[in-house]
């Protein structure tokens, strides 16, 4: 016995296929078999030994019993859909072939879907890996991948699913932030392909136990709090315009550096420090101004 870093048990019990055959033969056999037996007891209905007609009609009634019997292995499998078989208790395989097969008619067969399903969470709240209280749900696709398993080492496998979800949802809540405050770092936000493929990767180890395969998990709500959205907002705004303020000096720094090497390259106009400081602030509000310079002509001499 194992037991996975989730905490989940797992046994031995694994699917493997059951002893199956075709089930149109076997309906042609018991339909034969009860015509013979209604035969045999017609037969000896008419018979004029009594010894003879005794054995007649019981051999018939038998005949008849035993296909009614034979026929009730008959099962008809959809196309998405498992039968597991149970013998007296025990786990004797499950047959996916799809029609009409025929098992023997002593065990239990229990249907199960093994289709693509969807769950998705209802919006949870929690805190995120500073604290802030969010908002988020997840939808999660699914389907059953080992039949014994969902049956056998979980009392209700879509239970099951549904409660890991949410779990492995609020546990990648927590362990990231909403926004990263420093370059680089993951958040929900910002990498929600690798949050989610983080989130698909903890939802298969979870529901390992019950046979699942997870195909698909992503987010379908992130939001904070409504009692702290609005703070958060402000933050986000304020970042935006520190960054795009970040950029316009870089660039008009760069502006102004070109400037000043062209007109020296070319020998345009000699600057002394006092002249070129000015004239570096001059452009220097005018490039990161945020509305149109009012330009003032000047009509005496450069130094003036």
């Amino acid at each position: 016995m194992m037991t996975s870093t989730t905490g989940v048990t797992e046994s031995g019990v694994r699917e493997f296929p059951a002893r199956s055959v075709g089930g149109g033969l076997a309906l042609l056999l018991g339909l034969a078999g009860v015509a013979g037996g209604a035969g045999l007891i017609a037969l000896g209905s008419v018979a004029g030994s009594s010894g003879a007609k005794g054995g007649l009609i019981a051999a018939g009634i038998l005949l008849a019993v035993a296909a009614f019997i034979a026929m009730g292995g008959l099962n008809t499998v959809a196309p998405g859909e498992a039968r597991v078989v149970q013998l007296f208790g025990r786990y004797r395989g499950t047959v996916r072939t799809d029609g009409l097969r025929w098992v023997n008619p002593l065990t239990s067969r229990r249907r199960l879907s093994t289709r693509v399903r969807n769950h998705e969470t209802a919006v949870m709240k929690v805190n995120d890996a500073y604290g802030n209280p969010i908002e988020l749900a997840a939808v999660v696709v699914w389907r059953v991948e080992d039949t014994a398993r969902a049956v056998f080492e979980v009392d209700d496998f879509t239970e099951f699913v549904e409660t890991q979800t949410e779990a492995a949802v609020r546990h990648i809540a927590i362990e990231y932030p909403y926004d990263a405050h420093e370059a680089g770092g993951l958040s929900l936000r910002g990498n929600a392909a690798e949050i989610t493929e983080k989130l698909a990767v903890e939802l298969s180890a979870r529901v390992e136990a019950a046979g699942v395969q997870i195909i698909e998990s992503r987010f379908t709500h992130l939001a904070y709090a409504p009692e702290i959205a609005s703070a958060m907002l402000q933050r986000q705004q304020a970042g935006a315009i520190v960054a795009a303020r970040t950029q316009i000096v870089e660039g008009a720094v760069g502006m102004v550096e070109l400037a000043l090497t062209r007109l020296a390259e070319q020998d345009i106009v000699d600057l002394d420090p006092e002249r070129k400081a000015a004239m570096v602030s001059n452009l220097m509000v005018v490039l990161c101004g945020d509305r149109a310079a009012q330009p003032v002509v000047n009509t005496g001499t450069l130094y003036q």
